[in-house]
């Protein structure tokens, strides 16, 4: 018998059984939600979300570029072991440094320390107004995979939507 509130949490797995799917069809200007009847239905079961005995636990990591001493920007990422994702948290470059190629070099720290822990993808969010943002993503690989309407509502940046954008990195010979 379970004593704690994470003890009793712990022996819950998540589960469903599904006859239908949402098929994403993609377009170069979005994409739309098909559902499809299954049969037979599919009855799905996640697995246990823990790190592997030689995965750190601590995914994190940031890169920053100085001007002497000086810090002109940085990148926060985290790795997702279960997906072999790395998440870009936040980029920032200072007003007086950007257009100088920072954010680029940067980037691709974190897509190299990518391909160090064997990530398939790496996975970043922006606001759709962020344009100049965006092209650069764009140049750099990244393509659209999603996005979500509600994220900034109550925030600052009510109104807005988020963007979701992904860089495939191929197959890794970590695995």
């Amino acid at each position: 018998m379970a004593e704690s509130e994470a003890d009793k949490s712990a022996v819950i797995r998540g589960r469903f059984v599904s006859d239908t799917v949402f098929e994403v069809v993609g377009s170069e200007s979005g994409f739309t939600l098909r559902p499809a009847r299954l049969d037979p239905p599919v009855h799905k079961v996640f697995l246990e979300d823990e790190p592997e005995r030689n995965e750190a636990p601590e995914g994190k990591r940031r890169f920053v570029a100085r001007d002497r001493e000086r810090v002109c920007g940085f990148v926060d990422t985290e790795y997702e072991h279960w997906n072999r994702r790395l998440i870009v948290a936040d980029i920032e470059v200072a007003e007086p440094y950007q257009g100088r190629g920072i954010g680029r070099t940067l980037m691709s720290l974190a897509i190299d320390w990518a391909r160090e822990r064997g990530a398939g993808h790496v996975w970043l969010e922006v606001t759709n107004i962020n344009a100049p943002a965006i092209r650069i993503y764009q140049r750099m690989g990244f393509v659209f995979c999603g996005l979500d309407t509600s994220l900034y509502s109550g925030t600052e940046s009510d109104g807005e939507t988020a963007l979701y954008m992904s860089l495939f990195l191929g197959p890794s010979a970590d695995r």
